[in-house]
């Protein structure tokens, strides 16, 4: 099944309209469509779950988990995003059983989090000025090791969420977390950030 078969009717998600400049963007910086794809449906998954849209939030997070099996690796830790969101709807409906199975999964894929971490590729950031930007480029190796550091203390609060996925009030912030947090360089950190955040709140 193609992804165009699959829902015609969301171009601004799936990335078909030519004046796409994030979709240009993102594959200038050596992303895949499916990365950005993923993200899209990532977010408008949990903005129907949060209006309440169940039907939607299901149906954009389903979709979300194909691209998943279709394009990322096992151990990528955006999949197991996709089957917390998956698991949330289900403690929703009541159904436990099933909920538990995808949680199990999800932290499966959630404890190479930490290695997905320590080799990903950090781009620079635009600068505000000369002077940050080359602080930046002087001390590039301990700006990386405090953005791993970070990344490794959020990627510990998904993962408390996680074990507490099928109990009430266990989790952190993430969805709400995700507009302030975003990068807007397509790189490692993105996907990190989006793994840990595009599910929902806790």
């Amino acid at each position: 099944m193609s992804y165009m078969t699959m829902n015609m009717s969301a171009p601004r998600i799936w990335g078909f309209d030519r004046d796409d400049t994030e979709l240009r963007v993102a594959k200038d910086s050596g992303w895949r469509r499916s990365d950005l794809v993923w993200e899209r449906l990532m977010e408008a998954g949990n903005a129907a779950l949060c209006a309440k849209d169940l039907t939607r939030a299901r149906r954009l997070f389903r979709q979300a988990d194909l691209i998943c099996g279709l394009a990322f690796a096992g151990d990528d830790p955006r999949r197991a995003a996709t089957l917390a969101s998956r698991a949330a709807l289900l403690v929703q409906n009541g159904r436990l059983v099933q909920a538990e199975r995808l949680q199990r999964r999800a932290l499966q894929i959630w404890q190479h989090s930490n290695a997905y971490i320590e080799r990903m590729e950090i781009r620079p950031r635009a600068r505000s000025s000369l002077f940050h930007l080359r602080m930046e480029a002087r001390h590039r190796d301990t700006y990386h090791d405090n953005m791993r550091h970070r990344l490794r203390l959020i990627a510990g609060e998904t993962q408390a969420t996680l074990r507490g996925l099928t109990a009430a009030g266990q989790g952190h912030r993430h969805f709400s977390r995700w507009n302030g947090e975003k990068p807007s360089v397509h790189d490692d950190t993105r996907k990190i950030l989006a793994a840990c955040l595009l599910m929902p709140d806790g």
